[in-house]
């Protein structure tokens, strides 16, 4: 049938492999977002440089502090997640009554901050991260090469996602944090904390960009600039799914990635702007998004 098509298999199934992995990465940063926005009602503009400071942070880890990958996986998501609570105290805590705007405006101010100074300590070379021993290899599936880390990556990914939508969506915790989001008061009335849940939240969300810079570190380079390459895009994939949904988050970031890993086989021309022509179409037909609600 792919013969048919004029396409090697080998060539169609390692385009859906990219599409896996660069959608396991949208999916993850998206869903951070989604939590932020959905909870918080924060833009946030700085998950780019949050997501690499998690390449960084695991990066570091291991040069100074002998810390391998697995480790770091764990420590760098918590060591973000932990600047972004301060971040939330000092500076994001002011602008929940005013326009989304002001909170875009800070975040994205922030990432330009946070970017120029790994850059002007590190430059734009990139540093190289090992990929762990007990994943390098791979594995001969037969019609294609499937390297064990980039599996991981997809499997990583794909659990955390589910774990956290269970979390916010089937859980007491993710009863109280939608409560919260709608009537605070109400909340804080019946004897739960709000504002720190606020702030719990918005480092969660952090974390999660954390968490996807430390799989990220052995396929990309470590640079400054690897989550501007990236935001914009995963930007577009939160709106198409719509702005604050969890699902929407993950279902459109895997799905969005395999999109573009065929537009690449297929019309390789295009797929660089694939995920933006649908944004367009959907604003057009659905304003709030796949899965959005209208506000």
């Amino acid at each position: 049938m792919f013969e048919l098509l004029g396409v090697p298999p080998q060539v169609l199934f390692g385009q859906l492999l990219l599409g896996l992995i660069n959608g396991s990465f949208y999916a993850l940063l998206s869903l951070g977002l989604a939590v932020i926005f959905g909870m918080l009602n924060v833009i946030n503009f700085a998950h780019g440089a949050q997501y690499m400071l998690g390449a960084f942070a695991a990066y570091l880890l291991g040069q100074y502090a002998g810390i391998g990958y697995w480790w770091s996986l764990l420590l760098a998501p918590l060591a973000v997640g932990a600047f972004g609570i301060v971040l939330e105290k000092t500076m994001l805590s002011r602008l929940y009554k005013l326009d989304h705007l002001y909170g875009l405006l800070l975040t994205f101010g922030l990432a330009l901050i946070i970017e120029g100074v790994f850059r002007q300590v590190y430059g734009v070379s990139g540093q190289p991260y090992p990929i762990p021993a007990l994943l390098q290899g791979g594995q001969n599936l037969g019609f294609m090469f499937l390297p064990n880390y980039r599996g991981w990556v997809i499997v990583a990914s794909l659990l955390i996602c589910l774990a956290t939508w269970y979390a916010i969506e089937r859980t007491r915790l993710g009863a109280y944090l939608r409560a919260a989001t709608e009537n605070p008061v109400l909340v804080q009335a019946f004897g739960i904390n709000v504002p720190v849940m606020i702030t719990l939240t918005y480092g969660f969300g952090v974390a999660l960009a954390g968490f996807a810079g430390v799989l990220a570190a052995p396929i990309y380079q470590v640079n400054p600039l690897m989550g501007s390459n990236l935001i914009i895009v995963v930007f577009a994939v939160v709106v198409i799914g719509g702005m604050g949904s969890i699902l929407g988050a993950i279902l459109t970031g895997f799905g969005l990635g395999i999109l573009e890993g065929l537009t690449k086989v297929f019309y390789p021309e295009a797929s660089n702007i694939v995920i933006f022509v649908v944004m367009a179409i959907v604003l057009l037909i659905k304003p709030a998004g796949l899965f959005g609600r209208e506000r």
